[in-house]
């Protein structure tokens, strides 16, 4: 029997807003893993989100693959499709009909603007837990309606546990369910393989040509303007420019995205440009979808996994890398400074507050060594109307190469030394970024929220004199 497990017409039920989790987006990923670990413990119904669902307004009953998946006989997983995240009628019909006990939502906030205006009605009846977060400070005063609208706030990163607190105010916040909970991949689809492992080294000859490689760089992301690729294409240049021919030839740079995209750039282009004859970058384009399992080969195939963002709230890509023993270079923002576990001045895992909220300006220097951190050097503050200031954390081509050579630099060895402490430490305890231990967490947070919730009054009178101004509660400089 599964620890914790709960008899199915016991269990509470939760409703899940996000992507549907039978697609492959980096949210329906987690909210697949999140449903398959803790459905023993809850049932769950899903209004799925897609962009003009092809299969809306008819049921899917997904408990049949989450039980192999979850190992257990009885859970109960049923999706309701919807265009987008669904509106207010049809939340309303879902809760009279399936009367869930609470409401779990995942992804960025705009696009339940239309679900926290009527949260005053939900909360009347059921709570709202929310696995959000944040890319970048200054803290997001203009999500203070969103965070005050929900009873839980589960933060995917460190910096956005303390974005909560610092947004909602300490009064505030000792009303809420505030829990650090990252992401979780699993572990099982992404590990480490064994070089002698036969469909491994079979991937390995198809992508290397049947050349003799000894350095291979992986990026795996979506081409979008703030993933920084043209950055990390330069990057790569700068660091092949400086290698020997005969070395050159050895290396290789796996660019596994979009080759074109409206959201990001031109990729061929690029290359053409910074590498005007035709090969000497020894880039491999790779644009086609992959099993679970190919993509596992291609993290292990790499020496290392680079990812540059200039915003990134986590970057599952370097989870999947550590995951597989593999070290990581990454630009020091959002959630990618978790899992280069940065140490305060005593040694521990450094927390946030309104003193030190990130650590992109470097504060701090010690990291694990499965990571080789790149240090931004332009903050610039951008926004757009709905979002007015975000920084935007900018590191140069010039640093993210020297830890490109600075990996390709140690030996066969020491990358897999550093790769393994990698690989310990994300599945250790302390970091636990397992599907397992996030399911773990998910139980803790929502058995906390269960006990703790109190109805909300159907309405509420504020006076305008109440109404506090949205000002800045950290420092800018630190």
């Amino acid at each position: 029997m599964k620890e914790g497990y709960i008899k199915k017409e016991d269990r509470k039920k939760i409703l899940l807003l996000t992507d549907d989790i039978r697609v492959h987006s980096g949210v329906a990923n987690v909210g697949r893993e999140v449903i398959t670990h803790t459905s023993h413990r809850y049932n769950w119904i899903q209004m799925a989100g897609a962009i003009r669902h092809p299969d809306k307004g008819k049921p899917v009953d997904l408990s049949g693959a989450i039980n192999k998946d979850a190992g257990i006989e009885d859970s109960s997983v049923i999706l309701f499709p919807v265009d987008g995240y669904g509106d207010p009628k049809t939340l309303r019909e879902v809760i009279k009909h399936e009367k869930p006990d609470a409401l779990f939502l995942i992804t960025d906030p705009r696009y339940f603007d239309w679900l926290f205006k009527i949260e005053n009605e939900i909360r009347s009846q059921i709570p709202i837990a929310y696995l959000n977060i944040w890319d970048d400070l200054p803290a997001p005063m203009y999500n203070r309606e969103f965070y005050d609208s929900c009873d839980a706030l589960f933060g995917i990163s460190k910096q956005t546990v303390n974005i909560n607190k610092l947004v909602l105010g300490k009064e505030k916040s000792k009303n809420k369910v505030i829990k650090y909970i990252p992401h979780g991949l699993n572990s099982n689809t992404f590990k480490p393989l064994k070089d002698n492992d036969k469909a491994l080294n079979e991937t390995r000859d198809k992508v290397n040509n049947g050349a003799d490689i000894d350095f291979t760089l992986f990026f795996n992301s979506r081409n979008i303007r703030r993933k920084c690729i043209p950055d990390t294409i330069f990057a790569w240049k700068l660091f092949m420019d400086k290698l020997p021919e005969k070395e050159r030839k050895k290396c290789n740079f796996i660019l596994h995205t979009d080759l074109v995209n409206d959201a990001g750039t031109d990729l061929p282009a690029v290359i053409n440009f910074l590498f005007p004859n035709k090969g000497s970058g020894n880039i491999i384009l790779s644009s086609q979808k992959l099993t679970r399992d190919q993509l596992n080969h291609f993290y292990n195939i790499a020496d290392g996994v680079i990812l540059l963002s200039s915003a990134e709230g986590w970057g599952l890509s370097l989870t999947e890398a550590l995951l597989t023993g593999t070290p990581i270079i990454a630009n020091v923002t959002g959630g990618m400074q978790d899992q280069m576990r940065f140490e305060d001045e005593n040694g521990n895992w450094i927390d946030f507050d309104e003193n030190i909220p990130s650590n992109h300006r470097g504060t701090y220097k010690k990291c694990g060594k499965w990571a080789l951190p790149v240090y931004p050097t332009s903050l610039s503050l951008v926004g757009s109307p709905k979002t007015p200031y975000i920084w935007d954390d900018r590191c140069t081509p010039e640093d993210a190469a020297k830890q490109i050579r600075a990996l390709y630099h140690m030996s066969k060895k020491e990358r897999k030394e550093i790769g393994k402490a990698g690989y310990d430490w994300v599945t250790s305890k302390e970091a636990g970024f397992t599907a397992q231990v996030q399911g773990e967490r998910v139980i803790e947070g929502m058995d906390e929220l269960f006990k703790k919730f109190k109805p909300r009054k159907s309405f509420t009178f504020t006076k305008d004199t109440d109404i506090e101004r949205k000002v800045l509660n950290h420092k800018l400089i630190y």
